[in-house]
């Protein structure tokens, strides 16, 4: 994991070597004043050397502007490469995140998959900036000081030493119950993200069934965990802070008598003894910084372990040998495919059907019967157990997503608009398409008239997920994205059962435009909509009960039969 984190800082090489070269600068200049200090007291001043004083007075204002300037070095564009690594990191993230297959996303809530983008990358920041800083630093300046308290008196410098064994000890100790419980803050406000994000969804909803209340007590719930996991974590830390700082306190105190006992007995001078205290301060900063560094350590530690969990997670990818799907005239095979989405249920079992180029292909059916999983079998969204499914005889798992995915549209009953203009979602079907392109796709769907009405046109802004626009509106807007696709195979999932009949009417219009020259696979719980498809077939359970045209399904007096019956009573 150390070889990972490294591997960032490699494109900011240049900044971090000067980071360390101005806090190694920094280090150096703090021992100055306790070298100063004691030679003053040693010479300067009892041998009344002041012209010196002042000279060296000078020198010492000098170091301090230069640490100054060191300082504002370090804060600023040691910062910045924590941030730019930062960024890196989150677009790595990004990118890997664009790349999981759907089932991630099927696991995972929203709002715990953007604290990992947020909250968890800005500790690693924070520790990528400080971490070296921190460390090496702290480390020079406390081997530093300790070897210039040598200088002044040995046997007074060893006394000093047997500190840090001690706080090893304490850390050691305390580190594994700290580490637990700051996992657990993690896991626990990763939850409260989610439940946010959802409730903030869900606000209409909540609202209209006056569940306030209800969504409060999950909240708290939630909240109450945080807490509680928050308190072991501090806990923890305040056991540490709390017995590291009473040992530095007592070693003040040994510092100060053992001090005052050499000096009593002959064996350091009052100036050596004065400049040992001012410099005992330098060796315990170091040692401050290092204690006060543990919980930005464990935090950033912690965020990157939970950045690598899903950077592991495998990503979608082409087989080694995968060709481009091109000229794709729009025969679909299913050949004994079976599909679950868990090892224990089984959705789909040993489905086999042909669906023929430009044909309109029904797919009816009690819900949970896997209508809708073979419509995610076809672009990959899932990958199948057994079985084969072809496209124009090229078998879907040797051809690339990419070109796939390209040649296949879907306008589904639960439509996602972007939080952006009119025109921007509609180019999401093709963004490199023109303007007029746009217009025609608008205009194919039923939807440019409407749009010409507003005030700023295509470029309305339509909120989140469409909320400005009516159910209607916003299947217009998905039809008219995938026109501007213009794939050789469509898929409509339920893709007007949402709307009312008399906008039903309307969106089936512009529906059979796009069907035409395509073959289309429908999804539809009213069979009155399918009754003119080439085929129909009837899914439960899994598997394929009924198969014919609307007539010969009829004459049958079979499921499809009785279905269509009670859906005209």
């Amino acid at each position: 994991m150390l070889k990972r984190f490294i591997r960032y800082y490699k494109p900011y090489k240049k900044i971090f070597v000067l980071d360390m070269l101005a806090s190694l600068s920094v280090s150096i200049i703090a021992i100055v004043y306790p070298i100063i200090t004691r030679e003053m007291l040693n010479d300067l001043i009892p041998n009344k050397k002041f012209d010196l004083i002042i000279i060296f007075g000078i020198v010492l204002l000098l170091a301090y502007l230069l640490k100054m300037g060191l300082n504002y070095f370090i804060q600023y564009y040691g910062h910045m490469m924590g941030v730019s690594m930062q960024a890196d990191m989150r677009l790595d993230l990004f990118k890997h995140i664009q790349l999981l297959p759907f089932s991630f996303f099927d696991d995972h809530e929203t709002g715990k998959i953007m604290t990992r983008m947020t909250s968890d990358l800005f500790d690693i920041c924070e520790l990528a900036h400080h971490g070296p800083e921190n460390i090496i630093i702290s480390f020079f300046t406390l081997g530093l000081s300790f070897a210039y308290l040598l200088t002044i008196n040995v046997p007074l410098s060893l006394i000093v030493f047997t500190i840090i064994p001690i706080l090893v000890y304490i850390a050691t100790k305390i580190r594994g119950s700290y580490t637990s419980a700051r996992r657990r803050t993690r896991i626990a406000n990763s939850i409260i993200s989610g439940q946010l994000q959802t409730s903030i969804s869900g606000v209409r909803v909540t609202k209209a069934f006056t569940n306030d209340e209800k969504e409060i007590e999950k909240f708290e719930e939630g909240n109450q965990e945080f807490q509680k996991a928050s308190k072991d974590s501090y806990k923890a830390m305040a056991q540490y802070h709390s017995s590291t700082a009473f040992v530095i306190d007592i070693f003040n105190v040994v510092v100060l008598v053992a001090g005052g006992i050499f000096l009593y007995s002959g064996q350091i001078n009052f100036a050596d003894y004065s400049a040992f205290v001012v410099s005992i301060s330098l060796f315990i900063t170091p040692i401050n910084r290092l204690i006060g560094f543990m919980e930005q350590f464990q935090n950033g530690v912690t965020g990157f372990e939970r950045f690598c969990e899903i950077m592991d997670i495998e990503v979608e990818k082409d087989s080694e040998n995968a060709t481009q799907l091109d000229n794709v005239q729009g025969k679909i095979t299913f050949e004994n495919v079976s599909y679950g989405y868990s090892e224990d249920s089984e959705v789909l079992k040993g489905v086999s059907l042909t669906i023929n180029p430009g044909q309109k292909f029904a797919l009816v059916g009690p819900s949970g019967g896997g209508k809708t999983t073979i419509c995610h079998l076809i672009p990959r969204f899932y990958e199948i157990m057994e079985g084969k499914i072809f496209i124009d005889d090229k078998e879907i798992r040797e051809v690339t997503r990419e070109s796939l995915r390209r040649n296949v549209g879907i306008v589904q009953q639960d439509v996602f608009l972007f939080n952006d203009t009119i025109k921007n979602n509609i180019l999401y079907g093709k963004l490199d398409a023109s303007d007029q392109e746009v217009i025609d796709a608008a205009k194919r769907a039923n939807i440019h008239d409407y749009i010409e009405t507003l005030a700023e046109g295509y470029d309305t802004q339509i909120g989140e997920r469409g909320v400005k626009l009516s159910g209607g509106q916003k299947q217009r807007l998905s039809i008219a994205r995938v026109f501007l696709k213009n794939p050789a195979i469509l898929i409509l999932d339920e893709a007007t059962s949402a709307l009312d009949n008399a906008t039903e009417v309307m969106i089936q219009q512009s529906l059979d435009e796009l069907c035409q020259g395509r073959t289309t696979i429908v999804v539809a719980h009213r069979l009155s909509t399918i009754k003119n498809a080439d085929e129909i077939a009837v899914i439960d359970k899994g598997e394929i009960i009924e198969q014919g045209n609307h007539q010969t399904l009829i004459n049958n007096d079979g499921v499809y039969a009785r279905l269509y019956s009670q859906q005209l009573k």
